[in-house]
This record gives structure tokens, sequence and C-alpha cells, in this order.
């Protein structure tokens, strides 16, 4: 046995092979990554970036061609202002219908509807039609479903037990918005100002509905739909009503405020020094800033209640929008681009843990309707916020003080905030959801990250 052994080729232990490390600025993407790794997250955001990019282009196209063809920039602004009230209108609703019958369905018809009325807003115009033809026709576009509701409503489907990548997802989410409407009004005045007045809003409506159409086939991550809830004890209430909502809702119009007058005033400080074909990349500044930011923040594991967390953007918000204000009053517009940059900053983490709020206070079922509301308050509070900038920039000795306006904006916001961060939210019955049958179309939930503190699921806060 001895020589039989000694006779035995001697063989070294297999070496097994080191992992090798990966560098740091890779590590430090890796939240990124690990939502991206589940099956199907990459198509359907693909196709919904594609639907997302008009939402910047289809308004500035409007006013191009209105008033390129008609003279009138009054008219323009009125049409898009009648097409804006209309979806604040209708949005709710067909959120509701997509919450109820699933997004594949509703979405769809709903976008074929919208594109039609783009389509007859471009031929009224080109065809010398009636001002009340165009009326009709834009309010017509009130249809669009919330392209980024839908989006943020399958990163909560596919994450609902994982409060850590929902934070990330909504921090992609609105930095993709932010992106969106950097390049959309660029993309828009491009067509319209070298192709023809009409390209802007007839590419506008085929990126529109050839991204919904592609968004609408990833059916693997679609969330499932909650159906008619029967009888008595299958009424869900409806988002505004319930406890912490309305003063949420009221800070994402304060929010909006914001925006719109500052995109007003910055149009009329820079067309004051002479320079309005540069307040385009002024106002691009504070959309990089913040998306920047939103990208940033989606790295950081958020802590503490998220009432807090949101308190906290919105002061720092508030504060960081004293800037503009300071810088204009030099009468530079490199330092007014400087602060442009650095308030943009404070709005992607505001509108990432606002837009957390609303669904860990609203329930599974309702999410997209709840999420159209903040949408929908948000274009109340840029509409009230452009016209109140615009009062004030022909009232006031100097557009430079009419910074003053976004920044009582952003103040009014904290105060809202306070509320919001005081309201605690009851838990829903888990019997209002609709149970659904496990199918194949949803098994891609099972691969996500084991379960930690669910929250939006129950409608809870997250804490």
């Amino acid at each position: 046995m001895i020589l039989f052994l000694a006779a035995r080729p001697v063989t070294a232990p297999p070496v097994r092979p080191v992992a090798r490390r990966r560098p740091r600025r890779y590590r430090l993407f890796a939240p990124y990554r690990r939502i991206f790794a589940v099956p199907g997250a990459r198509a359907f955001t693909a196709a919904n970036l594609l639907a997302r990019l008009p939402m910047g282009m289809l308004s500035v196209s409007a006013v191009l061609m209105i008033s390129g063809s008609r003279g009138s920039y009054a008219l323009a602004g009125a049409v898009t202002a009648t097409g804006l009230a209309a979806t604040a209108l209708v949005g709710p609703w067909t959120a509701r219908m997509v919450d109820r019958y699933g997004q594949a369905r509703i979405a769809v018809p709903a976008t074929v509807l919208a594109a039609l009325g783009s389509l007859s807003l471009l031929l009224c115009v080109r065809f010398g039609a009636p001002d009340w033809a165009l009326f009709v026709s834009y309010a017509a576009t009130a249809t669009t479903p919330n392209t980024g509701g839908m989006s943020r409503a399958r990163w909560a489907h596919l994450f609902r037990e994982d409060p850590a990548a929902r934070h990330t997802a909504n921090s992609f989410e609105q930095a993709a918005d932010e992106l969106c409407f950097m390049l959309g009004p660029v993309l828009a005045t491009l067509l319209c100002t070298t192709v023809t007045p009409e390209a802007g809003t007839a590419v506008g409506a085929a990126l529109l509905l050839s991204g919904v159409l592609l968004f609408a086939a990833q059916r693997r991550t679609e969330p499932p739909a909650a159906g008619r809830a029967g009888g008595r004890a299958g009424r869900v209430r409806s988002p505004l009503r319930r406890r912490g909502i309305p003063p949420l809702l009221g800070a994402f119009l304060c929010t909006g405020a914001v925006f719109g007058s500052m995109e007003v005033v910055t149009l009329a400080f820079a067309d004051g020094l002479g320079m309005r074909s540069a307040a385009g990349g002024l106002l691009a500044l504070q959309a990089a800033g913040s998306c920047g930011a939103g990208l940033l923040y989606g790295l950081l594991r958020p802590t503490g209640r998220s009432g807090r967390r949101f308190l906290v953007c919105v002061g720092a918000m508030a504060v960081l929008m004293l800037l503009p204000l300071l810088a204009a009053s030099t009468g530079r517009p490199g330092a007014l681009a400087a602060a442009l940059l650095v308030a943009g900053m404070a709005t992607a983490p505001t509108m990432v843990t606002g837009m957390g709020l609303v669904q860990s206070r609203t329930p599974e079922a309702q999410l997209n309707e709840g999420m159209t509301l903040a949408v929908t308050a948000l274009l109340g509070g840029i509409a009230a916020g452009s016209a109140v900038g615009g009062w004030v920039v022909d009232h006031v000795t100097g557009a430079g003080v009419a910074y003053g306006v976004p920044a009582a904006a952003a103040g009014l916001a904290v105060v809202l905030a306070l509320s919001t961060a005081a309201a605690r939210t009851r838990p829903v019955a888990p019997s209002l959801t609709p149970s659904v049958t496990p199918s194949p179309t949803h098994s891609v939930t099972q691969s996500v990250t084991p379960a930690v503190t669910s929250s939006v699921a129950g409608g809870q806060e997250l804490d």
C-alpha cells in the first residue's frame, strides 16, 4: 500500500480563481445596476423614455407652430393653457382607468386619441381652421397617459418589498424627467425652426405613440390590474381623501409654481439683457443640476421618516432659490447661470422624496391615480407660477426682482411640508386590493431581493 501511494503522481490542490474586485467607480453605481438587473427593466425603461421625451416637446411645438402661423403669442398661450386645464381634469380619470384595467389596455387607446388631437391641431393650423378648432384639438391631447407615473408604478410593483431599491428607481425616474425636459424643448425648437413649424408636433406625436406601444408590449413587468371591486367592502376611497395627501399635493402645487415662475422670469431677465437666445441654456443649467443631483441622491440609502426628509429637501430648495435672486441683482449672466445650476440641485431630491411619500400613502391598486394627482398639482402650480411671474415682470421694475416669486413659492412649500411631515397614514386593509392569480407575466417579482419592511403594498408611510 505504501509503495502504491508513493507511485501516485503528486498534484497540487485546485486553485480557486480570486474574484476580481470591481473598481470603486463601478461599485458606486451598484444600486442602479441592481435595479436594472431585473428581467425586463431595461426594456420598459427604454420604451418609456421614448414615450416621455414628447412631454417636453409638444407644448413648445404648439406655441411655435401657432404663433408662427397666426402671429399671436396670446392665442398660442391660451391654446396651451386650455390643454393644461383639460389635462388636470382628465388625467386623474385616465390614471384611475389604468389602475383598474391595466396599463396596456388603457394607455394605448388613450395615447391614440391624444396623438389624433395633435394631428388635428397640426392640420387646423396648416389649413387655417378657425381659432376655436385649435382649442378643441389641443384639449383632446388631455388623454395622454402619465408615462412617468406608469414607469414608477412598475418599479413599485417589482420592488414592493424593497424600499431602498424603490428609492433608487424613483431617483432614476426623476433624473429621466429632467433629462427629457432638457432635451425636449431643444429638439422641438430645432425641428420647428429648421424644418417646418409643424415638424415638432408631428415628431412629438409619433414618438409618443411609438413609445407607449413599445412600453405596453412589455407585459411581464406590468403591475396587475386592480379590477372593478364589487360590493360595499370593495369600495376604495379616493387618494384625495386619505390623510396626509392634501397637504402633500399643496406642496407639489407650490413646487410647480417655483418651476413656472422661474421659467418666465429667466426668459424676461435674458431678454432684458439682449440675449434672449441664451435663456434656453440658462434653464437647461437648472435642469442639469437637478438631473445630476437626482442620480447622486439615488445612490444614498434613505434614513429617518420620509416626511421629515421631504421637509429637509423642501427647506433646502427654499434656501437655494435665494441664489438666483441674489445673482440677478448683480446683472451678470455668468453669476445667474451658476446660481441656477446650484439651485436646481435641490429639485430632484425634493421630487424623489415627495413621489415616495405619494407612493407610501396610496394603496398599491391606486398608484397611478395618486401619482397623476401629484403631477396634476405640479401642472397647476406651473400655470399659476407662470401667470404670477409674468405679472410681476410686467409691473415691477427690473426682471431680477421677479426672482422673488419662485423664492416665495418655495417658502410657502416649506409651510405646507411642515404639516406633511407631521401627518401619519393609517394602514390600508389588505382586502381592498383584489388578489391576483399568479401568472408567468408577473413571476419576475420572485427574483427580486428578499423582503424587508414593506409599506407600499399596505399603504403605510416609510419610517
